[in-house]
């Protein structure tokens, strides 16, 4: 039988134990990128956490199936119907075809999450896919009386649905959703929102569909229940987001969706918190956004950043600083440095202890199944390798598990393969010298030749019976 595993329900507003409406099947949705622009490290934080989770679902047992979407159309500037067409304004700024444009950074993307260590989700459905079920699914809300027409756009009347605003717990009374800008006259309330455009202010629109009400396109918040649906069924466990999502993307598909179905759509609601600046949350419209690239350019790895994500609890945000970064970049270049000795060690030291092993695992796994509590589990990671009790070998078989569910390339450290060297009669008489420091313990002298071997790229290990082990080093 799976582990159980219990995350904080944004609905509920309690942590929940997930239970599968599908035997041991998972069933997860998750917002994916709208891709008109690089994803920025703080969008990417989203995406590491949601990764996490998946891994430790099948960590604790389940099978998952992992549904993602590609927003390439209809995602304008402002959740609430409201602002620029994201995908028009970037191919204009970028003299592209509105296609093109979406498919460079939607491979761009997925470049940059393979970078991270994430796992590619097991259904990538793009919108521009999947435009004949949105039109499929707007006909049946308006034939159930959900959905109105008025100046050619299809409507959602949020007075048909009471329950609009549970996962927020705003009364939709009081919504005014873009109050700031002005309101779309042809919505019955506020809170209303658009299925499809037929007429809006974007009379240069290139992607374009023919449907029931006319020539037009769809609404942003329409795509991603018609996918989860198509893909997921009538009931999906998990759905993931931003925290920025609550308030209006994801209320207005829980209005939809059980407005469809009849009945409750989603158990489990999972969000993420903001990755936060000096100045605030990053955000593209500033200009100035870190990516995995920029990061890269800066001289850090990938996983440097990945480990900063995991010292935070997912439902907290985190303050962006280089100083945070470069500690993060130092605990995980010790890590892999701790893995390279380890596996010098395990070379003539094979034993392990089995129970012990065991014991971190369980330790570890507790802290992820209860809420991914990442930082608690990398607290266990640093006490594993410090207990003296633990070999070798079973401390890299703990950090192979580990590696299972944090995704930090820890793997490839272990399987890695030496560096080859180069043993010039000049390194083996400093080698030589050394020894025989080392004999008449001029401890200063063996220092200074060590140094000057890992100049050159070598490192030595001291043995017992004057024996030592060379390897390679990074110069």
């Amino acid at each position: 039988m799976p582990e159980k595993i219990s995350l904080y329900n944004t609905m509920s507003r309690k942590i929940d134990v997930i239970e599968p409406v599908d035997g041991n099947m998972v069933k997860m949705y998750c917002c994916g990128p709208t891709v008109y622009n690089y994803a920025h490290i703080g969008n990417l934080r989203t995406y590491i956490y949601e990764d996490l989770l998946a891994r430790t679902i099948r960590a604790a047992g389940y099978q998952l199936k992992h549904v993602m979407n590609i927003t390439d159309v209809g995602h304008l500037t402002s959740d609430a119907d409201t602002g620029d067409d994201k995908m028009l304004i970037a191919a204009e700024r970028e003299k592209l075809a509105v296609l093109d444009l979406a498919r460079k950074y939607e491979r761009v993307f997925f470049e940059h999450t393979a970078a991270l260590g994430l796992n590619r989700p097991d259904v990538v459905a793009r919108a521009t896919e999947h435009i004949d079920d949105m039109i499929a699914f707007v006909k049946k809300l308006e034939e159930k009386g959900y959905a109105y027409v008025a100046n050619g756009n299809v409507y959602f009347d949020t007075a048909k649905f009471p329950e609009y605003g549970k996962l927020s717990g705003q009364d939709r009374s009081e919504l005014r959703h873009g109050a700031r800008v002005e309101q779309d006259s042809s919505k019955r309330n506020p809170s209303d929102f658009v299925l499809w455009f037929t007429t809006s202010k974007f009379g240069n629109q290139v992607l374009q569909w023919d449907s029931p009400w006319g020539r037009g396109y769809p609404g942003w918040h329409i795509e991603c229940s018609t996918m989860a649906m198509k893909y997921l069924g009538e009931r999906v466990d998990i759905h993931c987001g931003g925290i920025d999502h609550i308030p209006v993307h994801h209320e207005n598909e829980i209005a939809q969706s059980e407005a469809y179905l009849g009945h409750k759509w989603v158990n489990n609601w999972i969000h993420m918190a903001f990755l936060q600046m000096k100045d605030g949350k990053m955000s593209k419209s500033k200009g100035d956004f870190l990516t995995v690239d920029s990061l890269k350019d800066k001289g850090y790895k990938p996983e440097h950043y990945k480990y900063f994500c995991l010292t935070s609890h997912y439902r907290t945000s985190a303050n962006f600083t280089f100083e945070a970064l470069d500690a993060a970049k130092n605990s995980y270049e010790s890590l892999i440095a701790k893995i390279k000795e380890y596996k010098r060690i395990v070379a003539d030291n094979d034993a392990t202890n089995a129970e012990l092993e065991k014991s971190y695992i369980r330790d570890f796994d507790a802290f992820m199944f209860n809420d991914l509590k990442s930082p608690q589990s990398l607290a266990v990671v640093w006490d594993a390798l410090k207990n003296n009790d633990l070999p070798a070998k079973s401390k890299l078989n703990f950090l192979l598990h580990v590696d299972s569910i944090f995704g930090l390339s820890l793997v490839n450290a272990i399987n890695a393969k030496e560096e080859q060297m180069e043993i010039t009669d000049e390194i083996a008489e400093i080698i030589k010298q050394r020894l025989a420091a080392r004999a008449n313990k001029d401890w200063a002298m063996s220092d200074k030749l060590r140094d000057e071997l890992a100049t050159r790229g070598i490192g030595i290990k001291d043995m017992p019976n004057g024996e030592y082990q060379v390897f390679a080093v990074n110069k």
